[in-house]
């Protein structure tokens, strides 16, 4: 992808996280101190964890920001081709499924908590956070993203 194309593509997605993120929760925003001028930096750099997967039979990661890349332990062009159940150790991943079909049903839950692992295997807890579905400013189903708050390594 060449950076013209990663910029758009990242401007485009972020609007997109954004905006269902407000159609479901109400809430206006993750963060106030994110604007619409800074909005692909400030959330890329954000404190919290923002994680993404696409639409298809096996979704795969097609966002993270700096805080979920360091929680995972990996860079982004590893992120972003790892499908998003492997996020999840194989015990948990019928959980993971039974939760992702939620979120398809309701749009989006709060109060999620579960336990996921990083690529060299170290485990950590997520607390509290929120998965929302992915909608694209012509309606369509995009895929389903995460804000994780507070974790914990294991």
């Amino acid at each position: 992808m060449t950076y013209v194309n990663e910029i758009t593509f990242l401007t485009h997605h972020v609007e997109i996280l954004r905006s269902s993120y407000q159609h479901w929760t109400g809430k206006p925003d993750f963060d106030r101190g994110i604007s619409q001028e800074n909005a692909v930096e400030a959330l890329f750099l954000a404190p919290f964890a923002v994680v993404s997967h696409g639409i298809g039979v096996d979704p795969v990661f097609n966002y993270g920001n700096q805080r979920a890349l360091d929680m995972f332990e990996m860079s982004w062009e590893a992120f972003t081709v790892l499908p998003s159940r492997l996020s999840a150790e194989t015990v948990n991943q019928a959980e993971r499924i039974k939760l992702l079909n939620s979120v398809t049903k309701h749009g989006y839950i709060h109060n999620y908590s579960g336990i996921r692992i990083s690529k060299s295997g170290r485990r950590f807890m997520i607390r509290d956070a929120t998965i929302w579905n992915l909608i694209s400013p012509e309606g369509q189903f995009y895929g389903q993203a995460a804000l994780i708050q507070d974790w914990d390594y294991l």
